[in-house]
């Protein structure tokens, strides 16, 4: 069985505690979150920061225990051009503070060599907080293919650190589920799950990755084949933002139950 959880682009600027409830209520397992909430604030939440308010994170974690919740994927530290990695030290040790299981990152440097040498820092940190690490592939970023991803896995060379496959990544980078099913079970080590049409809708990948994706089932992208591919036990997380519905004024509550369902019922089909 896979754990089902909600990835924070879902809900955008939701603070911490609403969004833990908000998963709860939605019969979901976990979330991911980074530090800060989006700029990107179309309900007009009150700003927060996890990294300088320590009552907050004190609430999250009352919170996280009180209904069951894990914090599954922390995100934010993120392989820079002009960054060091090791600058992010003190937010790795908030992320620890507060449970997080696994940290993701994506490279923003245009410099491969660089970029991997940086990825190899970045597991070195997250294991020695005691979490697990994974490197996410994009098709506008450096990292831009599943084999540039498992190159970027077998130089960093550690076992806590693997693939986050997020499903419109594969499907616009052209990933087909049998290369999904080729590879070993163990270098698979999270699942982003949404939709989009083949034919992007906004010529700024980033942008449509970032505010408009799909409900499962409501794309072309191959998620039946792509989730019938994946090893067992596996967090599969919904990264589904949903701009034009946030700004017609549907909340996250609303908005989510709809993609829970979906892929609930999706989940329920690969595995029959």
């Amino acid at each position: 069985m896979h754990r089902l959880g909600i990835e924070q682009l879902s809900v955008f600027a939701l603070p911490p505690v609403d969004f833990v409830n908000l998963a709860a209520t939605l019969g979901c397992s976990c979330i991911s979150t980074g530090l800060t909430g989006f700029r990107y604030n179309p309900h007009g939440y009150p700003a927060f920061s996890l990294r300088d308010d320590v009552v907050m994170r004190r609430e999250m974690k009352a919170a996280m225990r009180d209904r069951g919740i894990a914090i599954s994927l922390g995100e934010g530290c993120l392989i820079r051009p002009d960054k060091d990695i090791r600058d992010a030290a003190a937010d790795m040790d908030i992320m620890q503070e507060l449970g997080v299981e696994r940290l993701n990152t994506v490279s923003m440097d245009p410099d491969l060599h660089r970029s991997l040498d940086q990825l190899a820092l970045f597991a070195e940190m997250a294991a020695e907080r005691g979490m697990l690490s994974t490197i996410e592939m994009c098709p506008a970023l450096t990292i831009n293919t599943l084999a540039a991803a498992l190159a970027a896995v077998r130089h960093v060379g550690r076992g806590d650190f693997n693939l986050l496959l997020d499903t419109m990544h594969l499907g616009r980078s052209g990933a087909t589920a049998a290369e999904v099913a080729g590879l070993d079970p163990a270098l698979i080590g999270y699942v982003q799950l949404c939709d989009a049409p083949r034919t992007p809708s906004e010529p700024n990948y980033l942008k449509e990755a970032t505010f408009e994706r799909m409900a499962p089932g409501e794309g072309e992208m191959p998620l039946r084949a792509y989730l019938a591919a994946l090893p067992p036990g596996l967090t599969i997380s919904l990264e589904v933002p949903l701009s034009s519905q946030a700004e017609a004024g549907i909340g996250p509550e609303i908005r989510l139950r709809r993609c829970v369902e979906a892929a609930r019922r999706l989940l329920a089909e690969v595995a029959a």
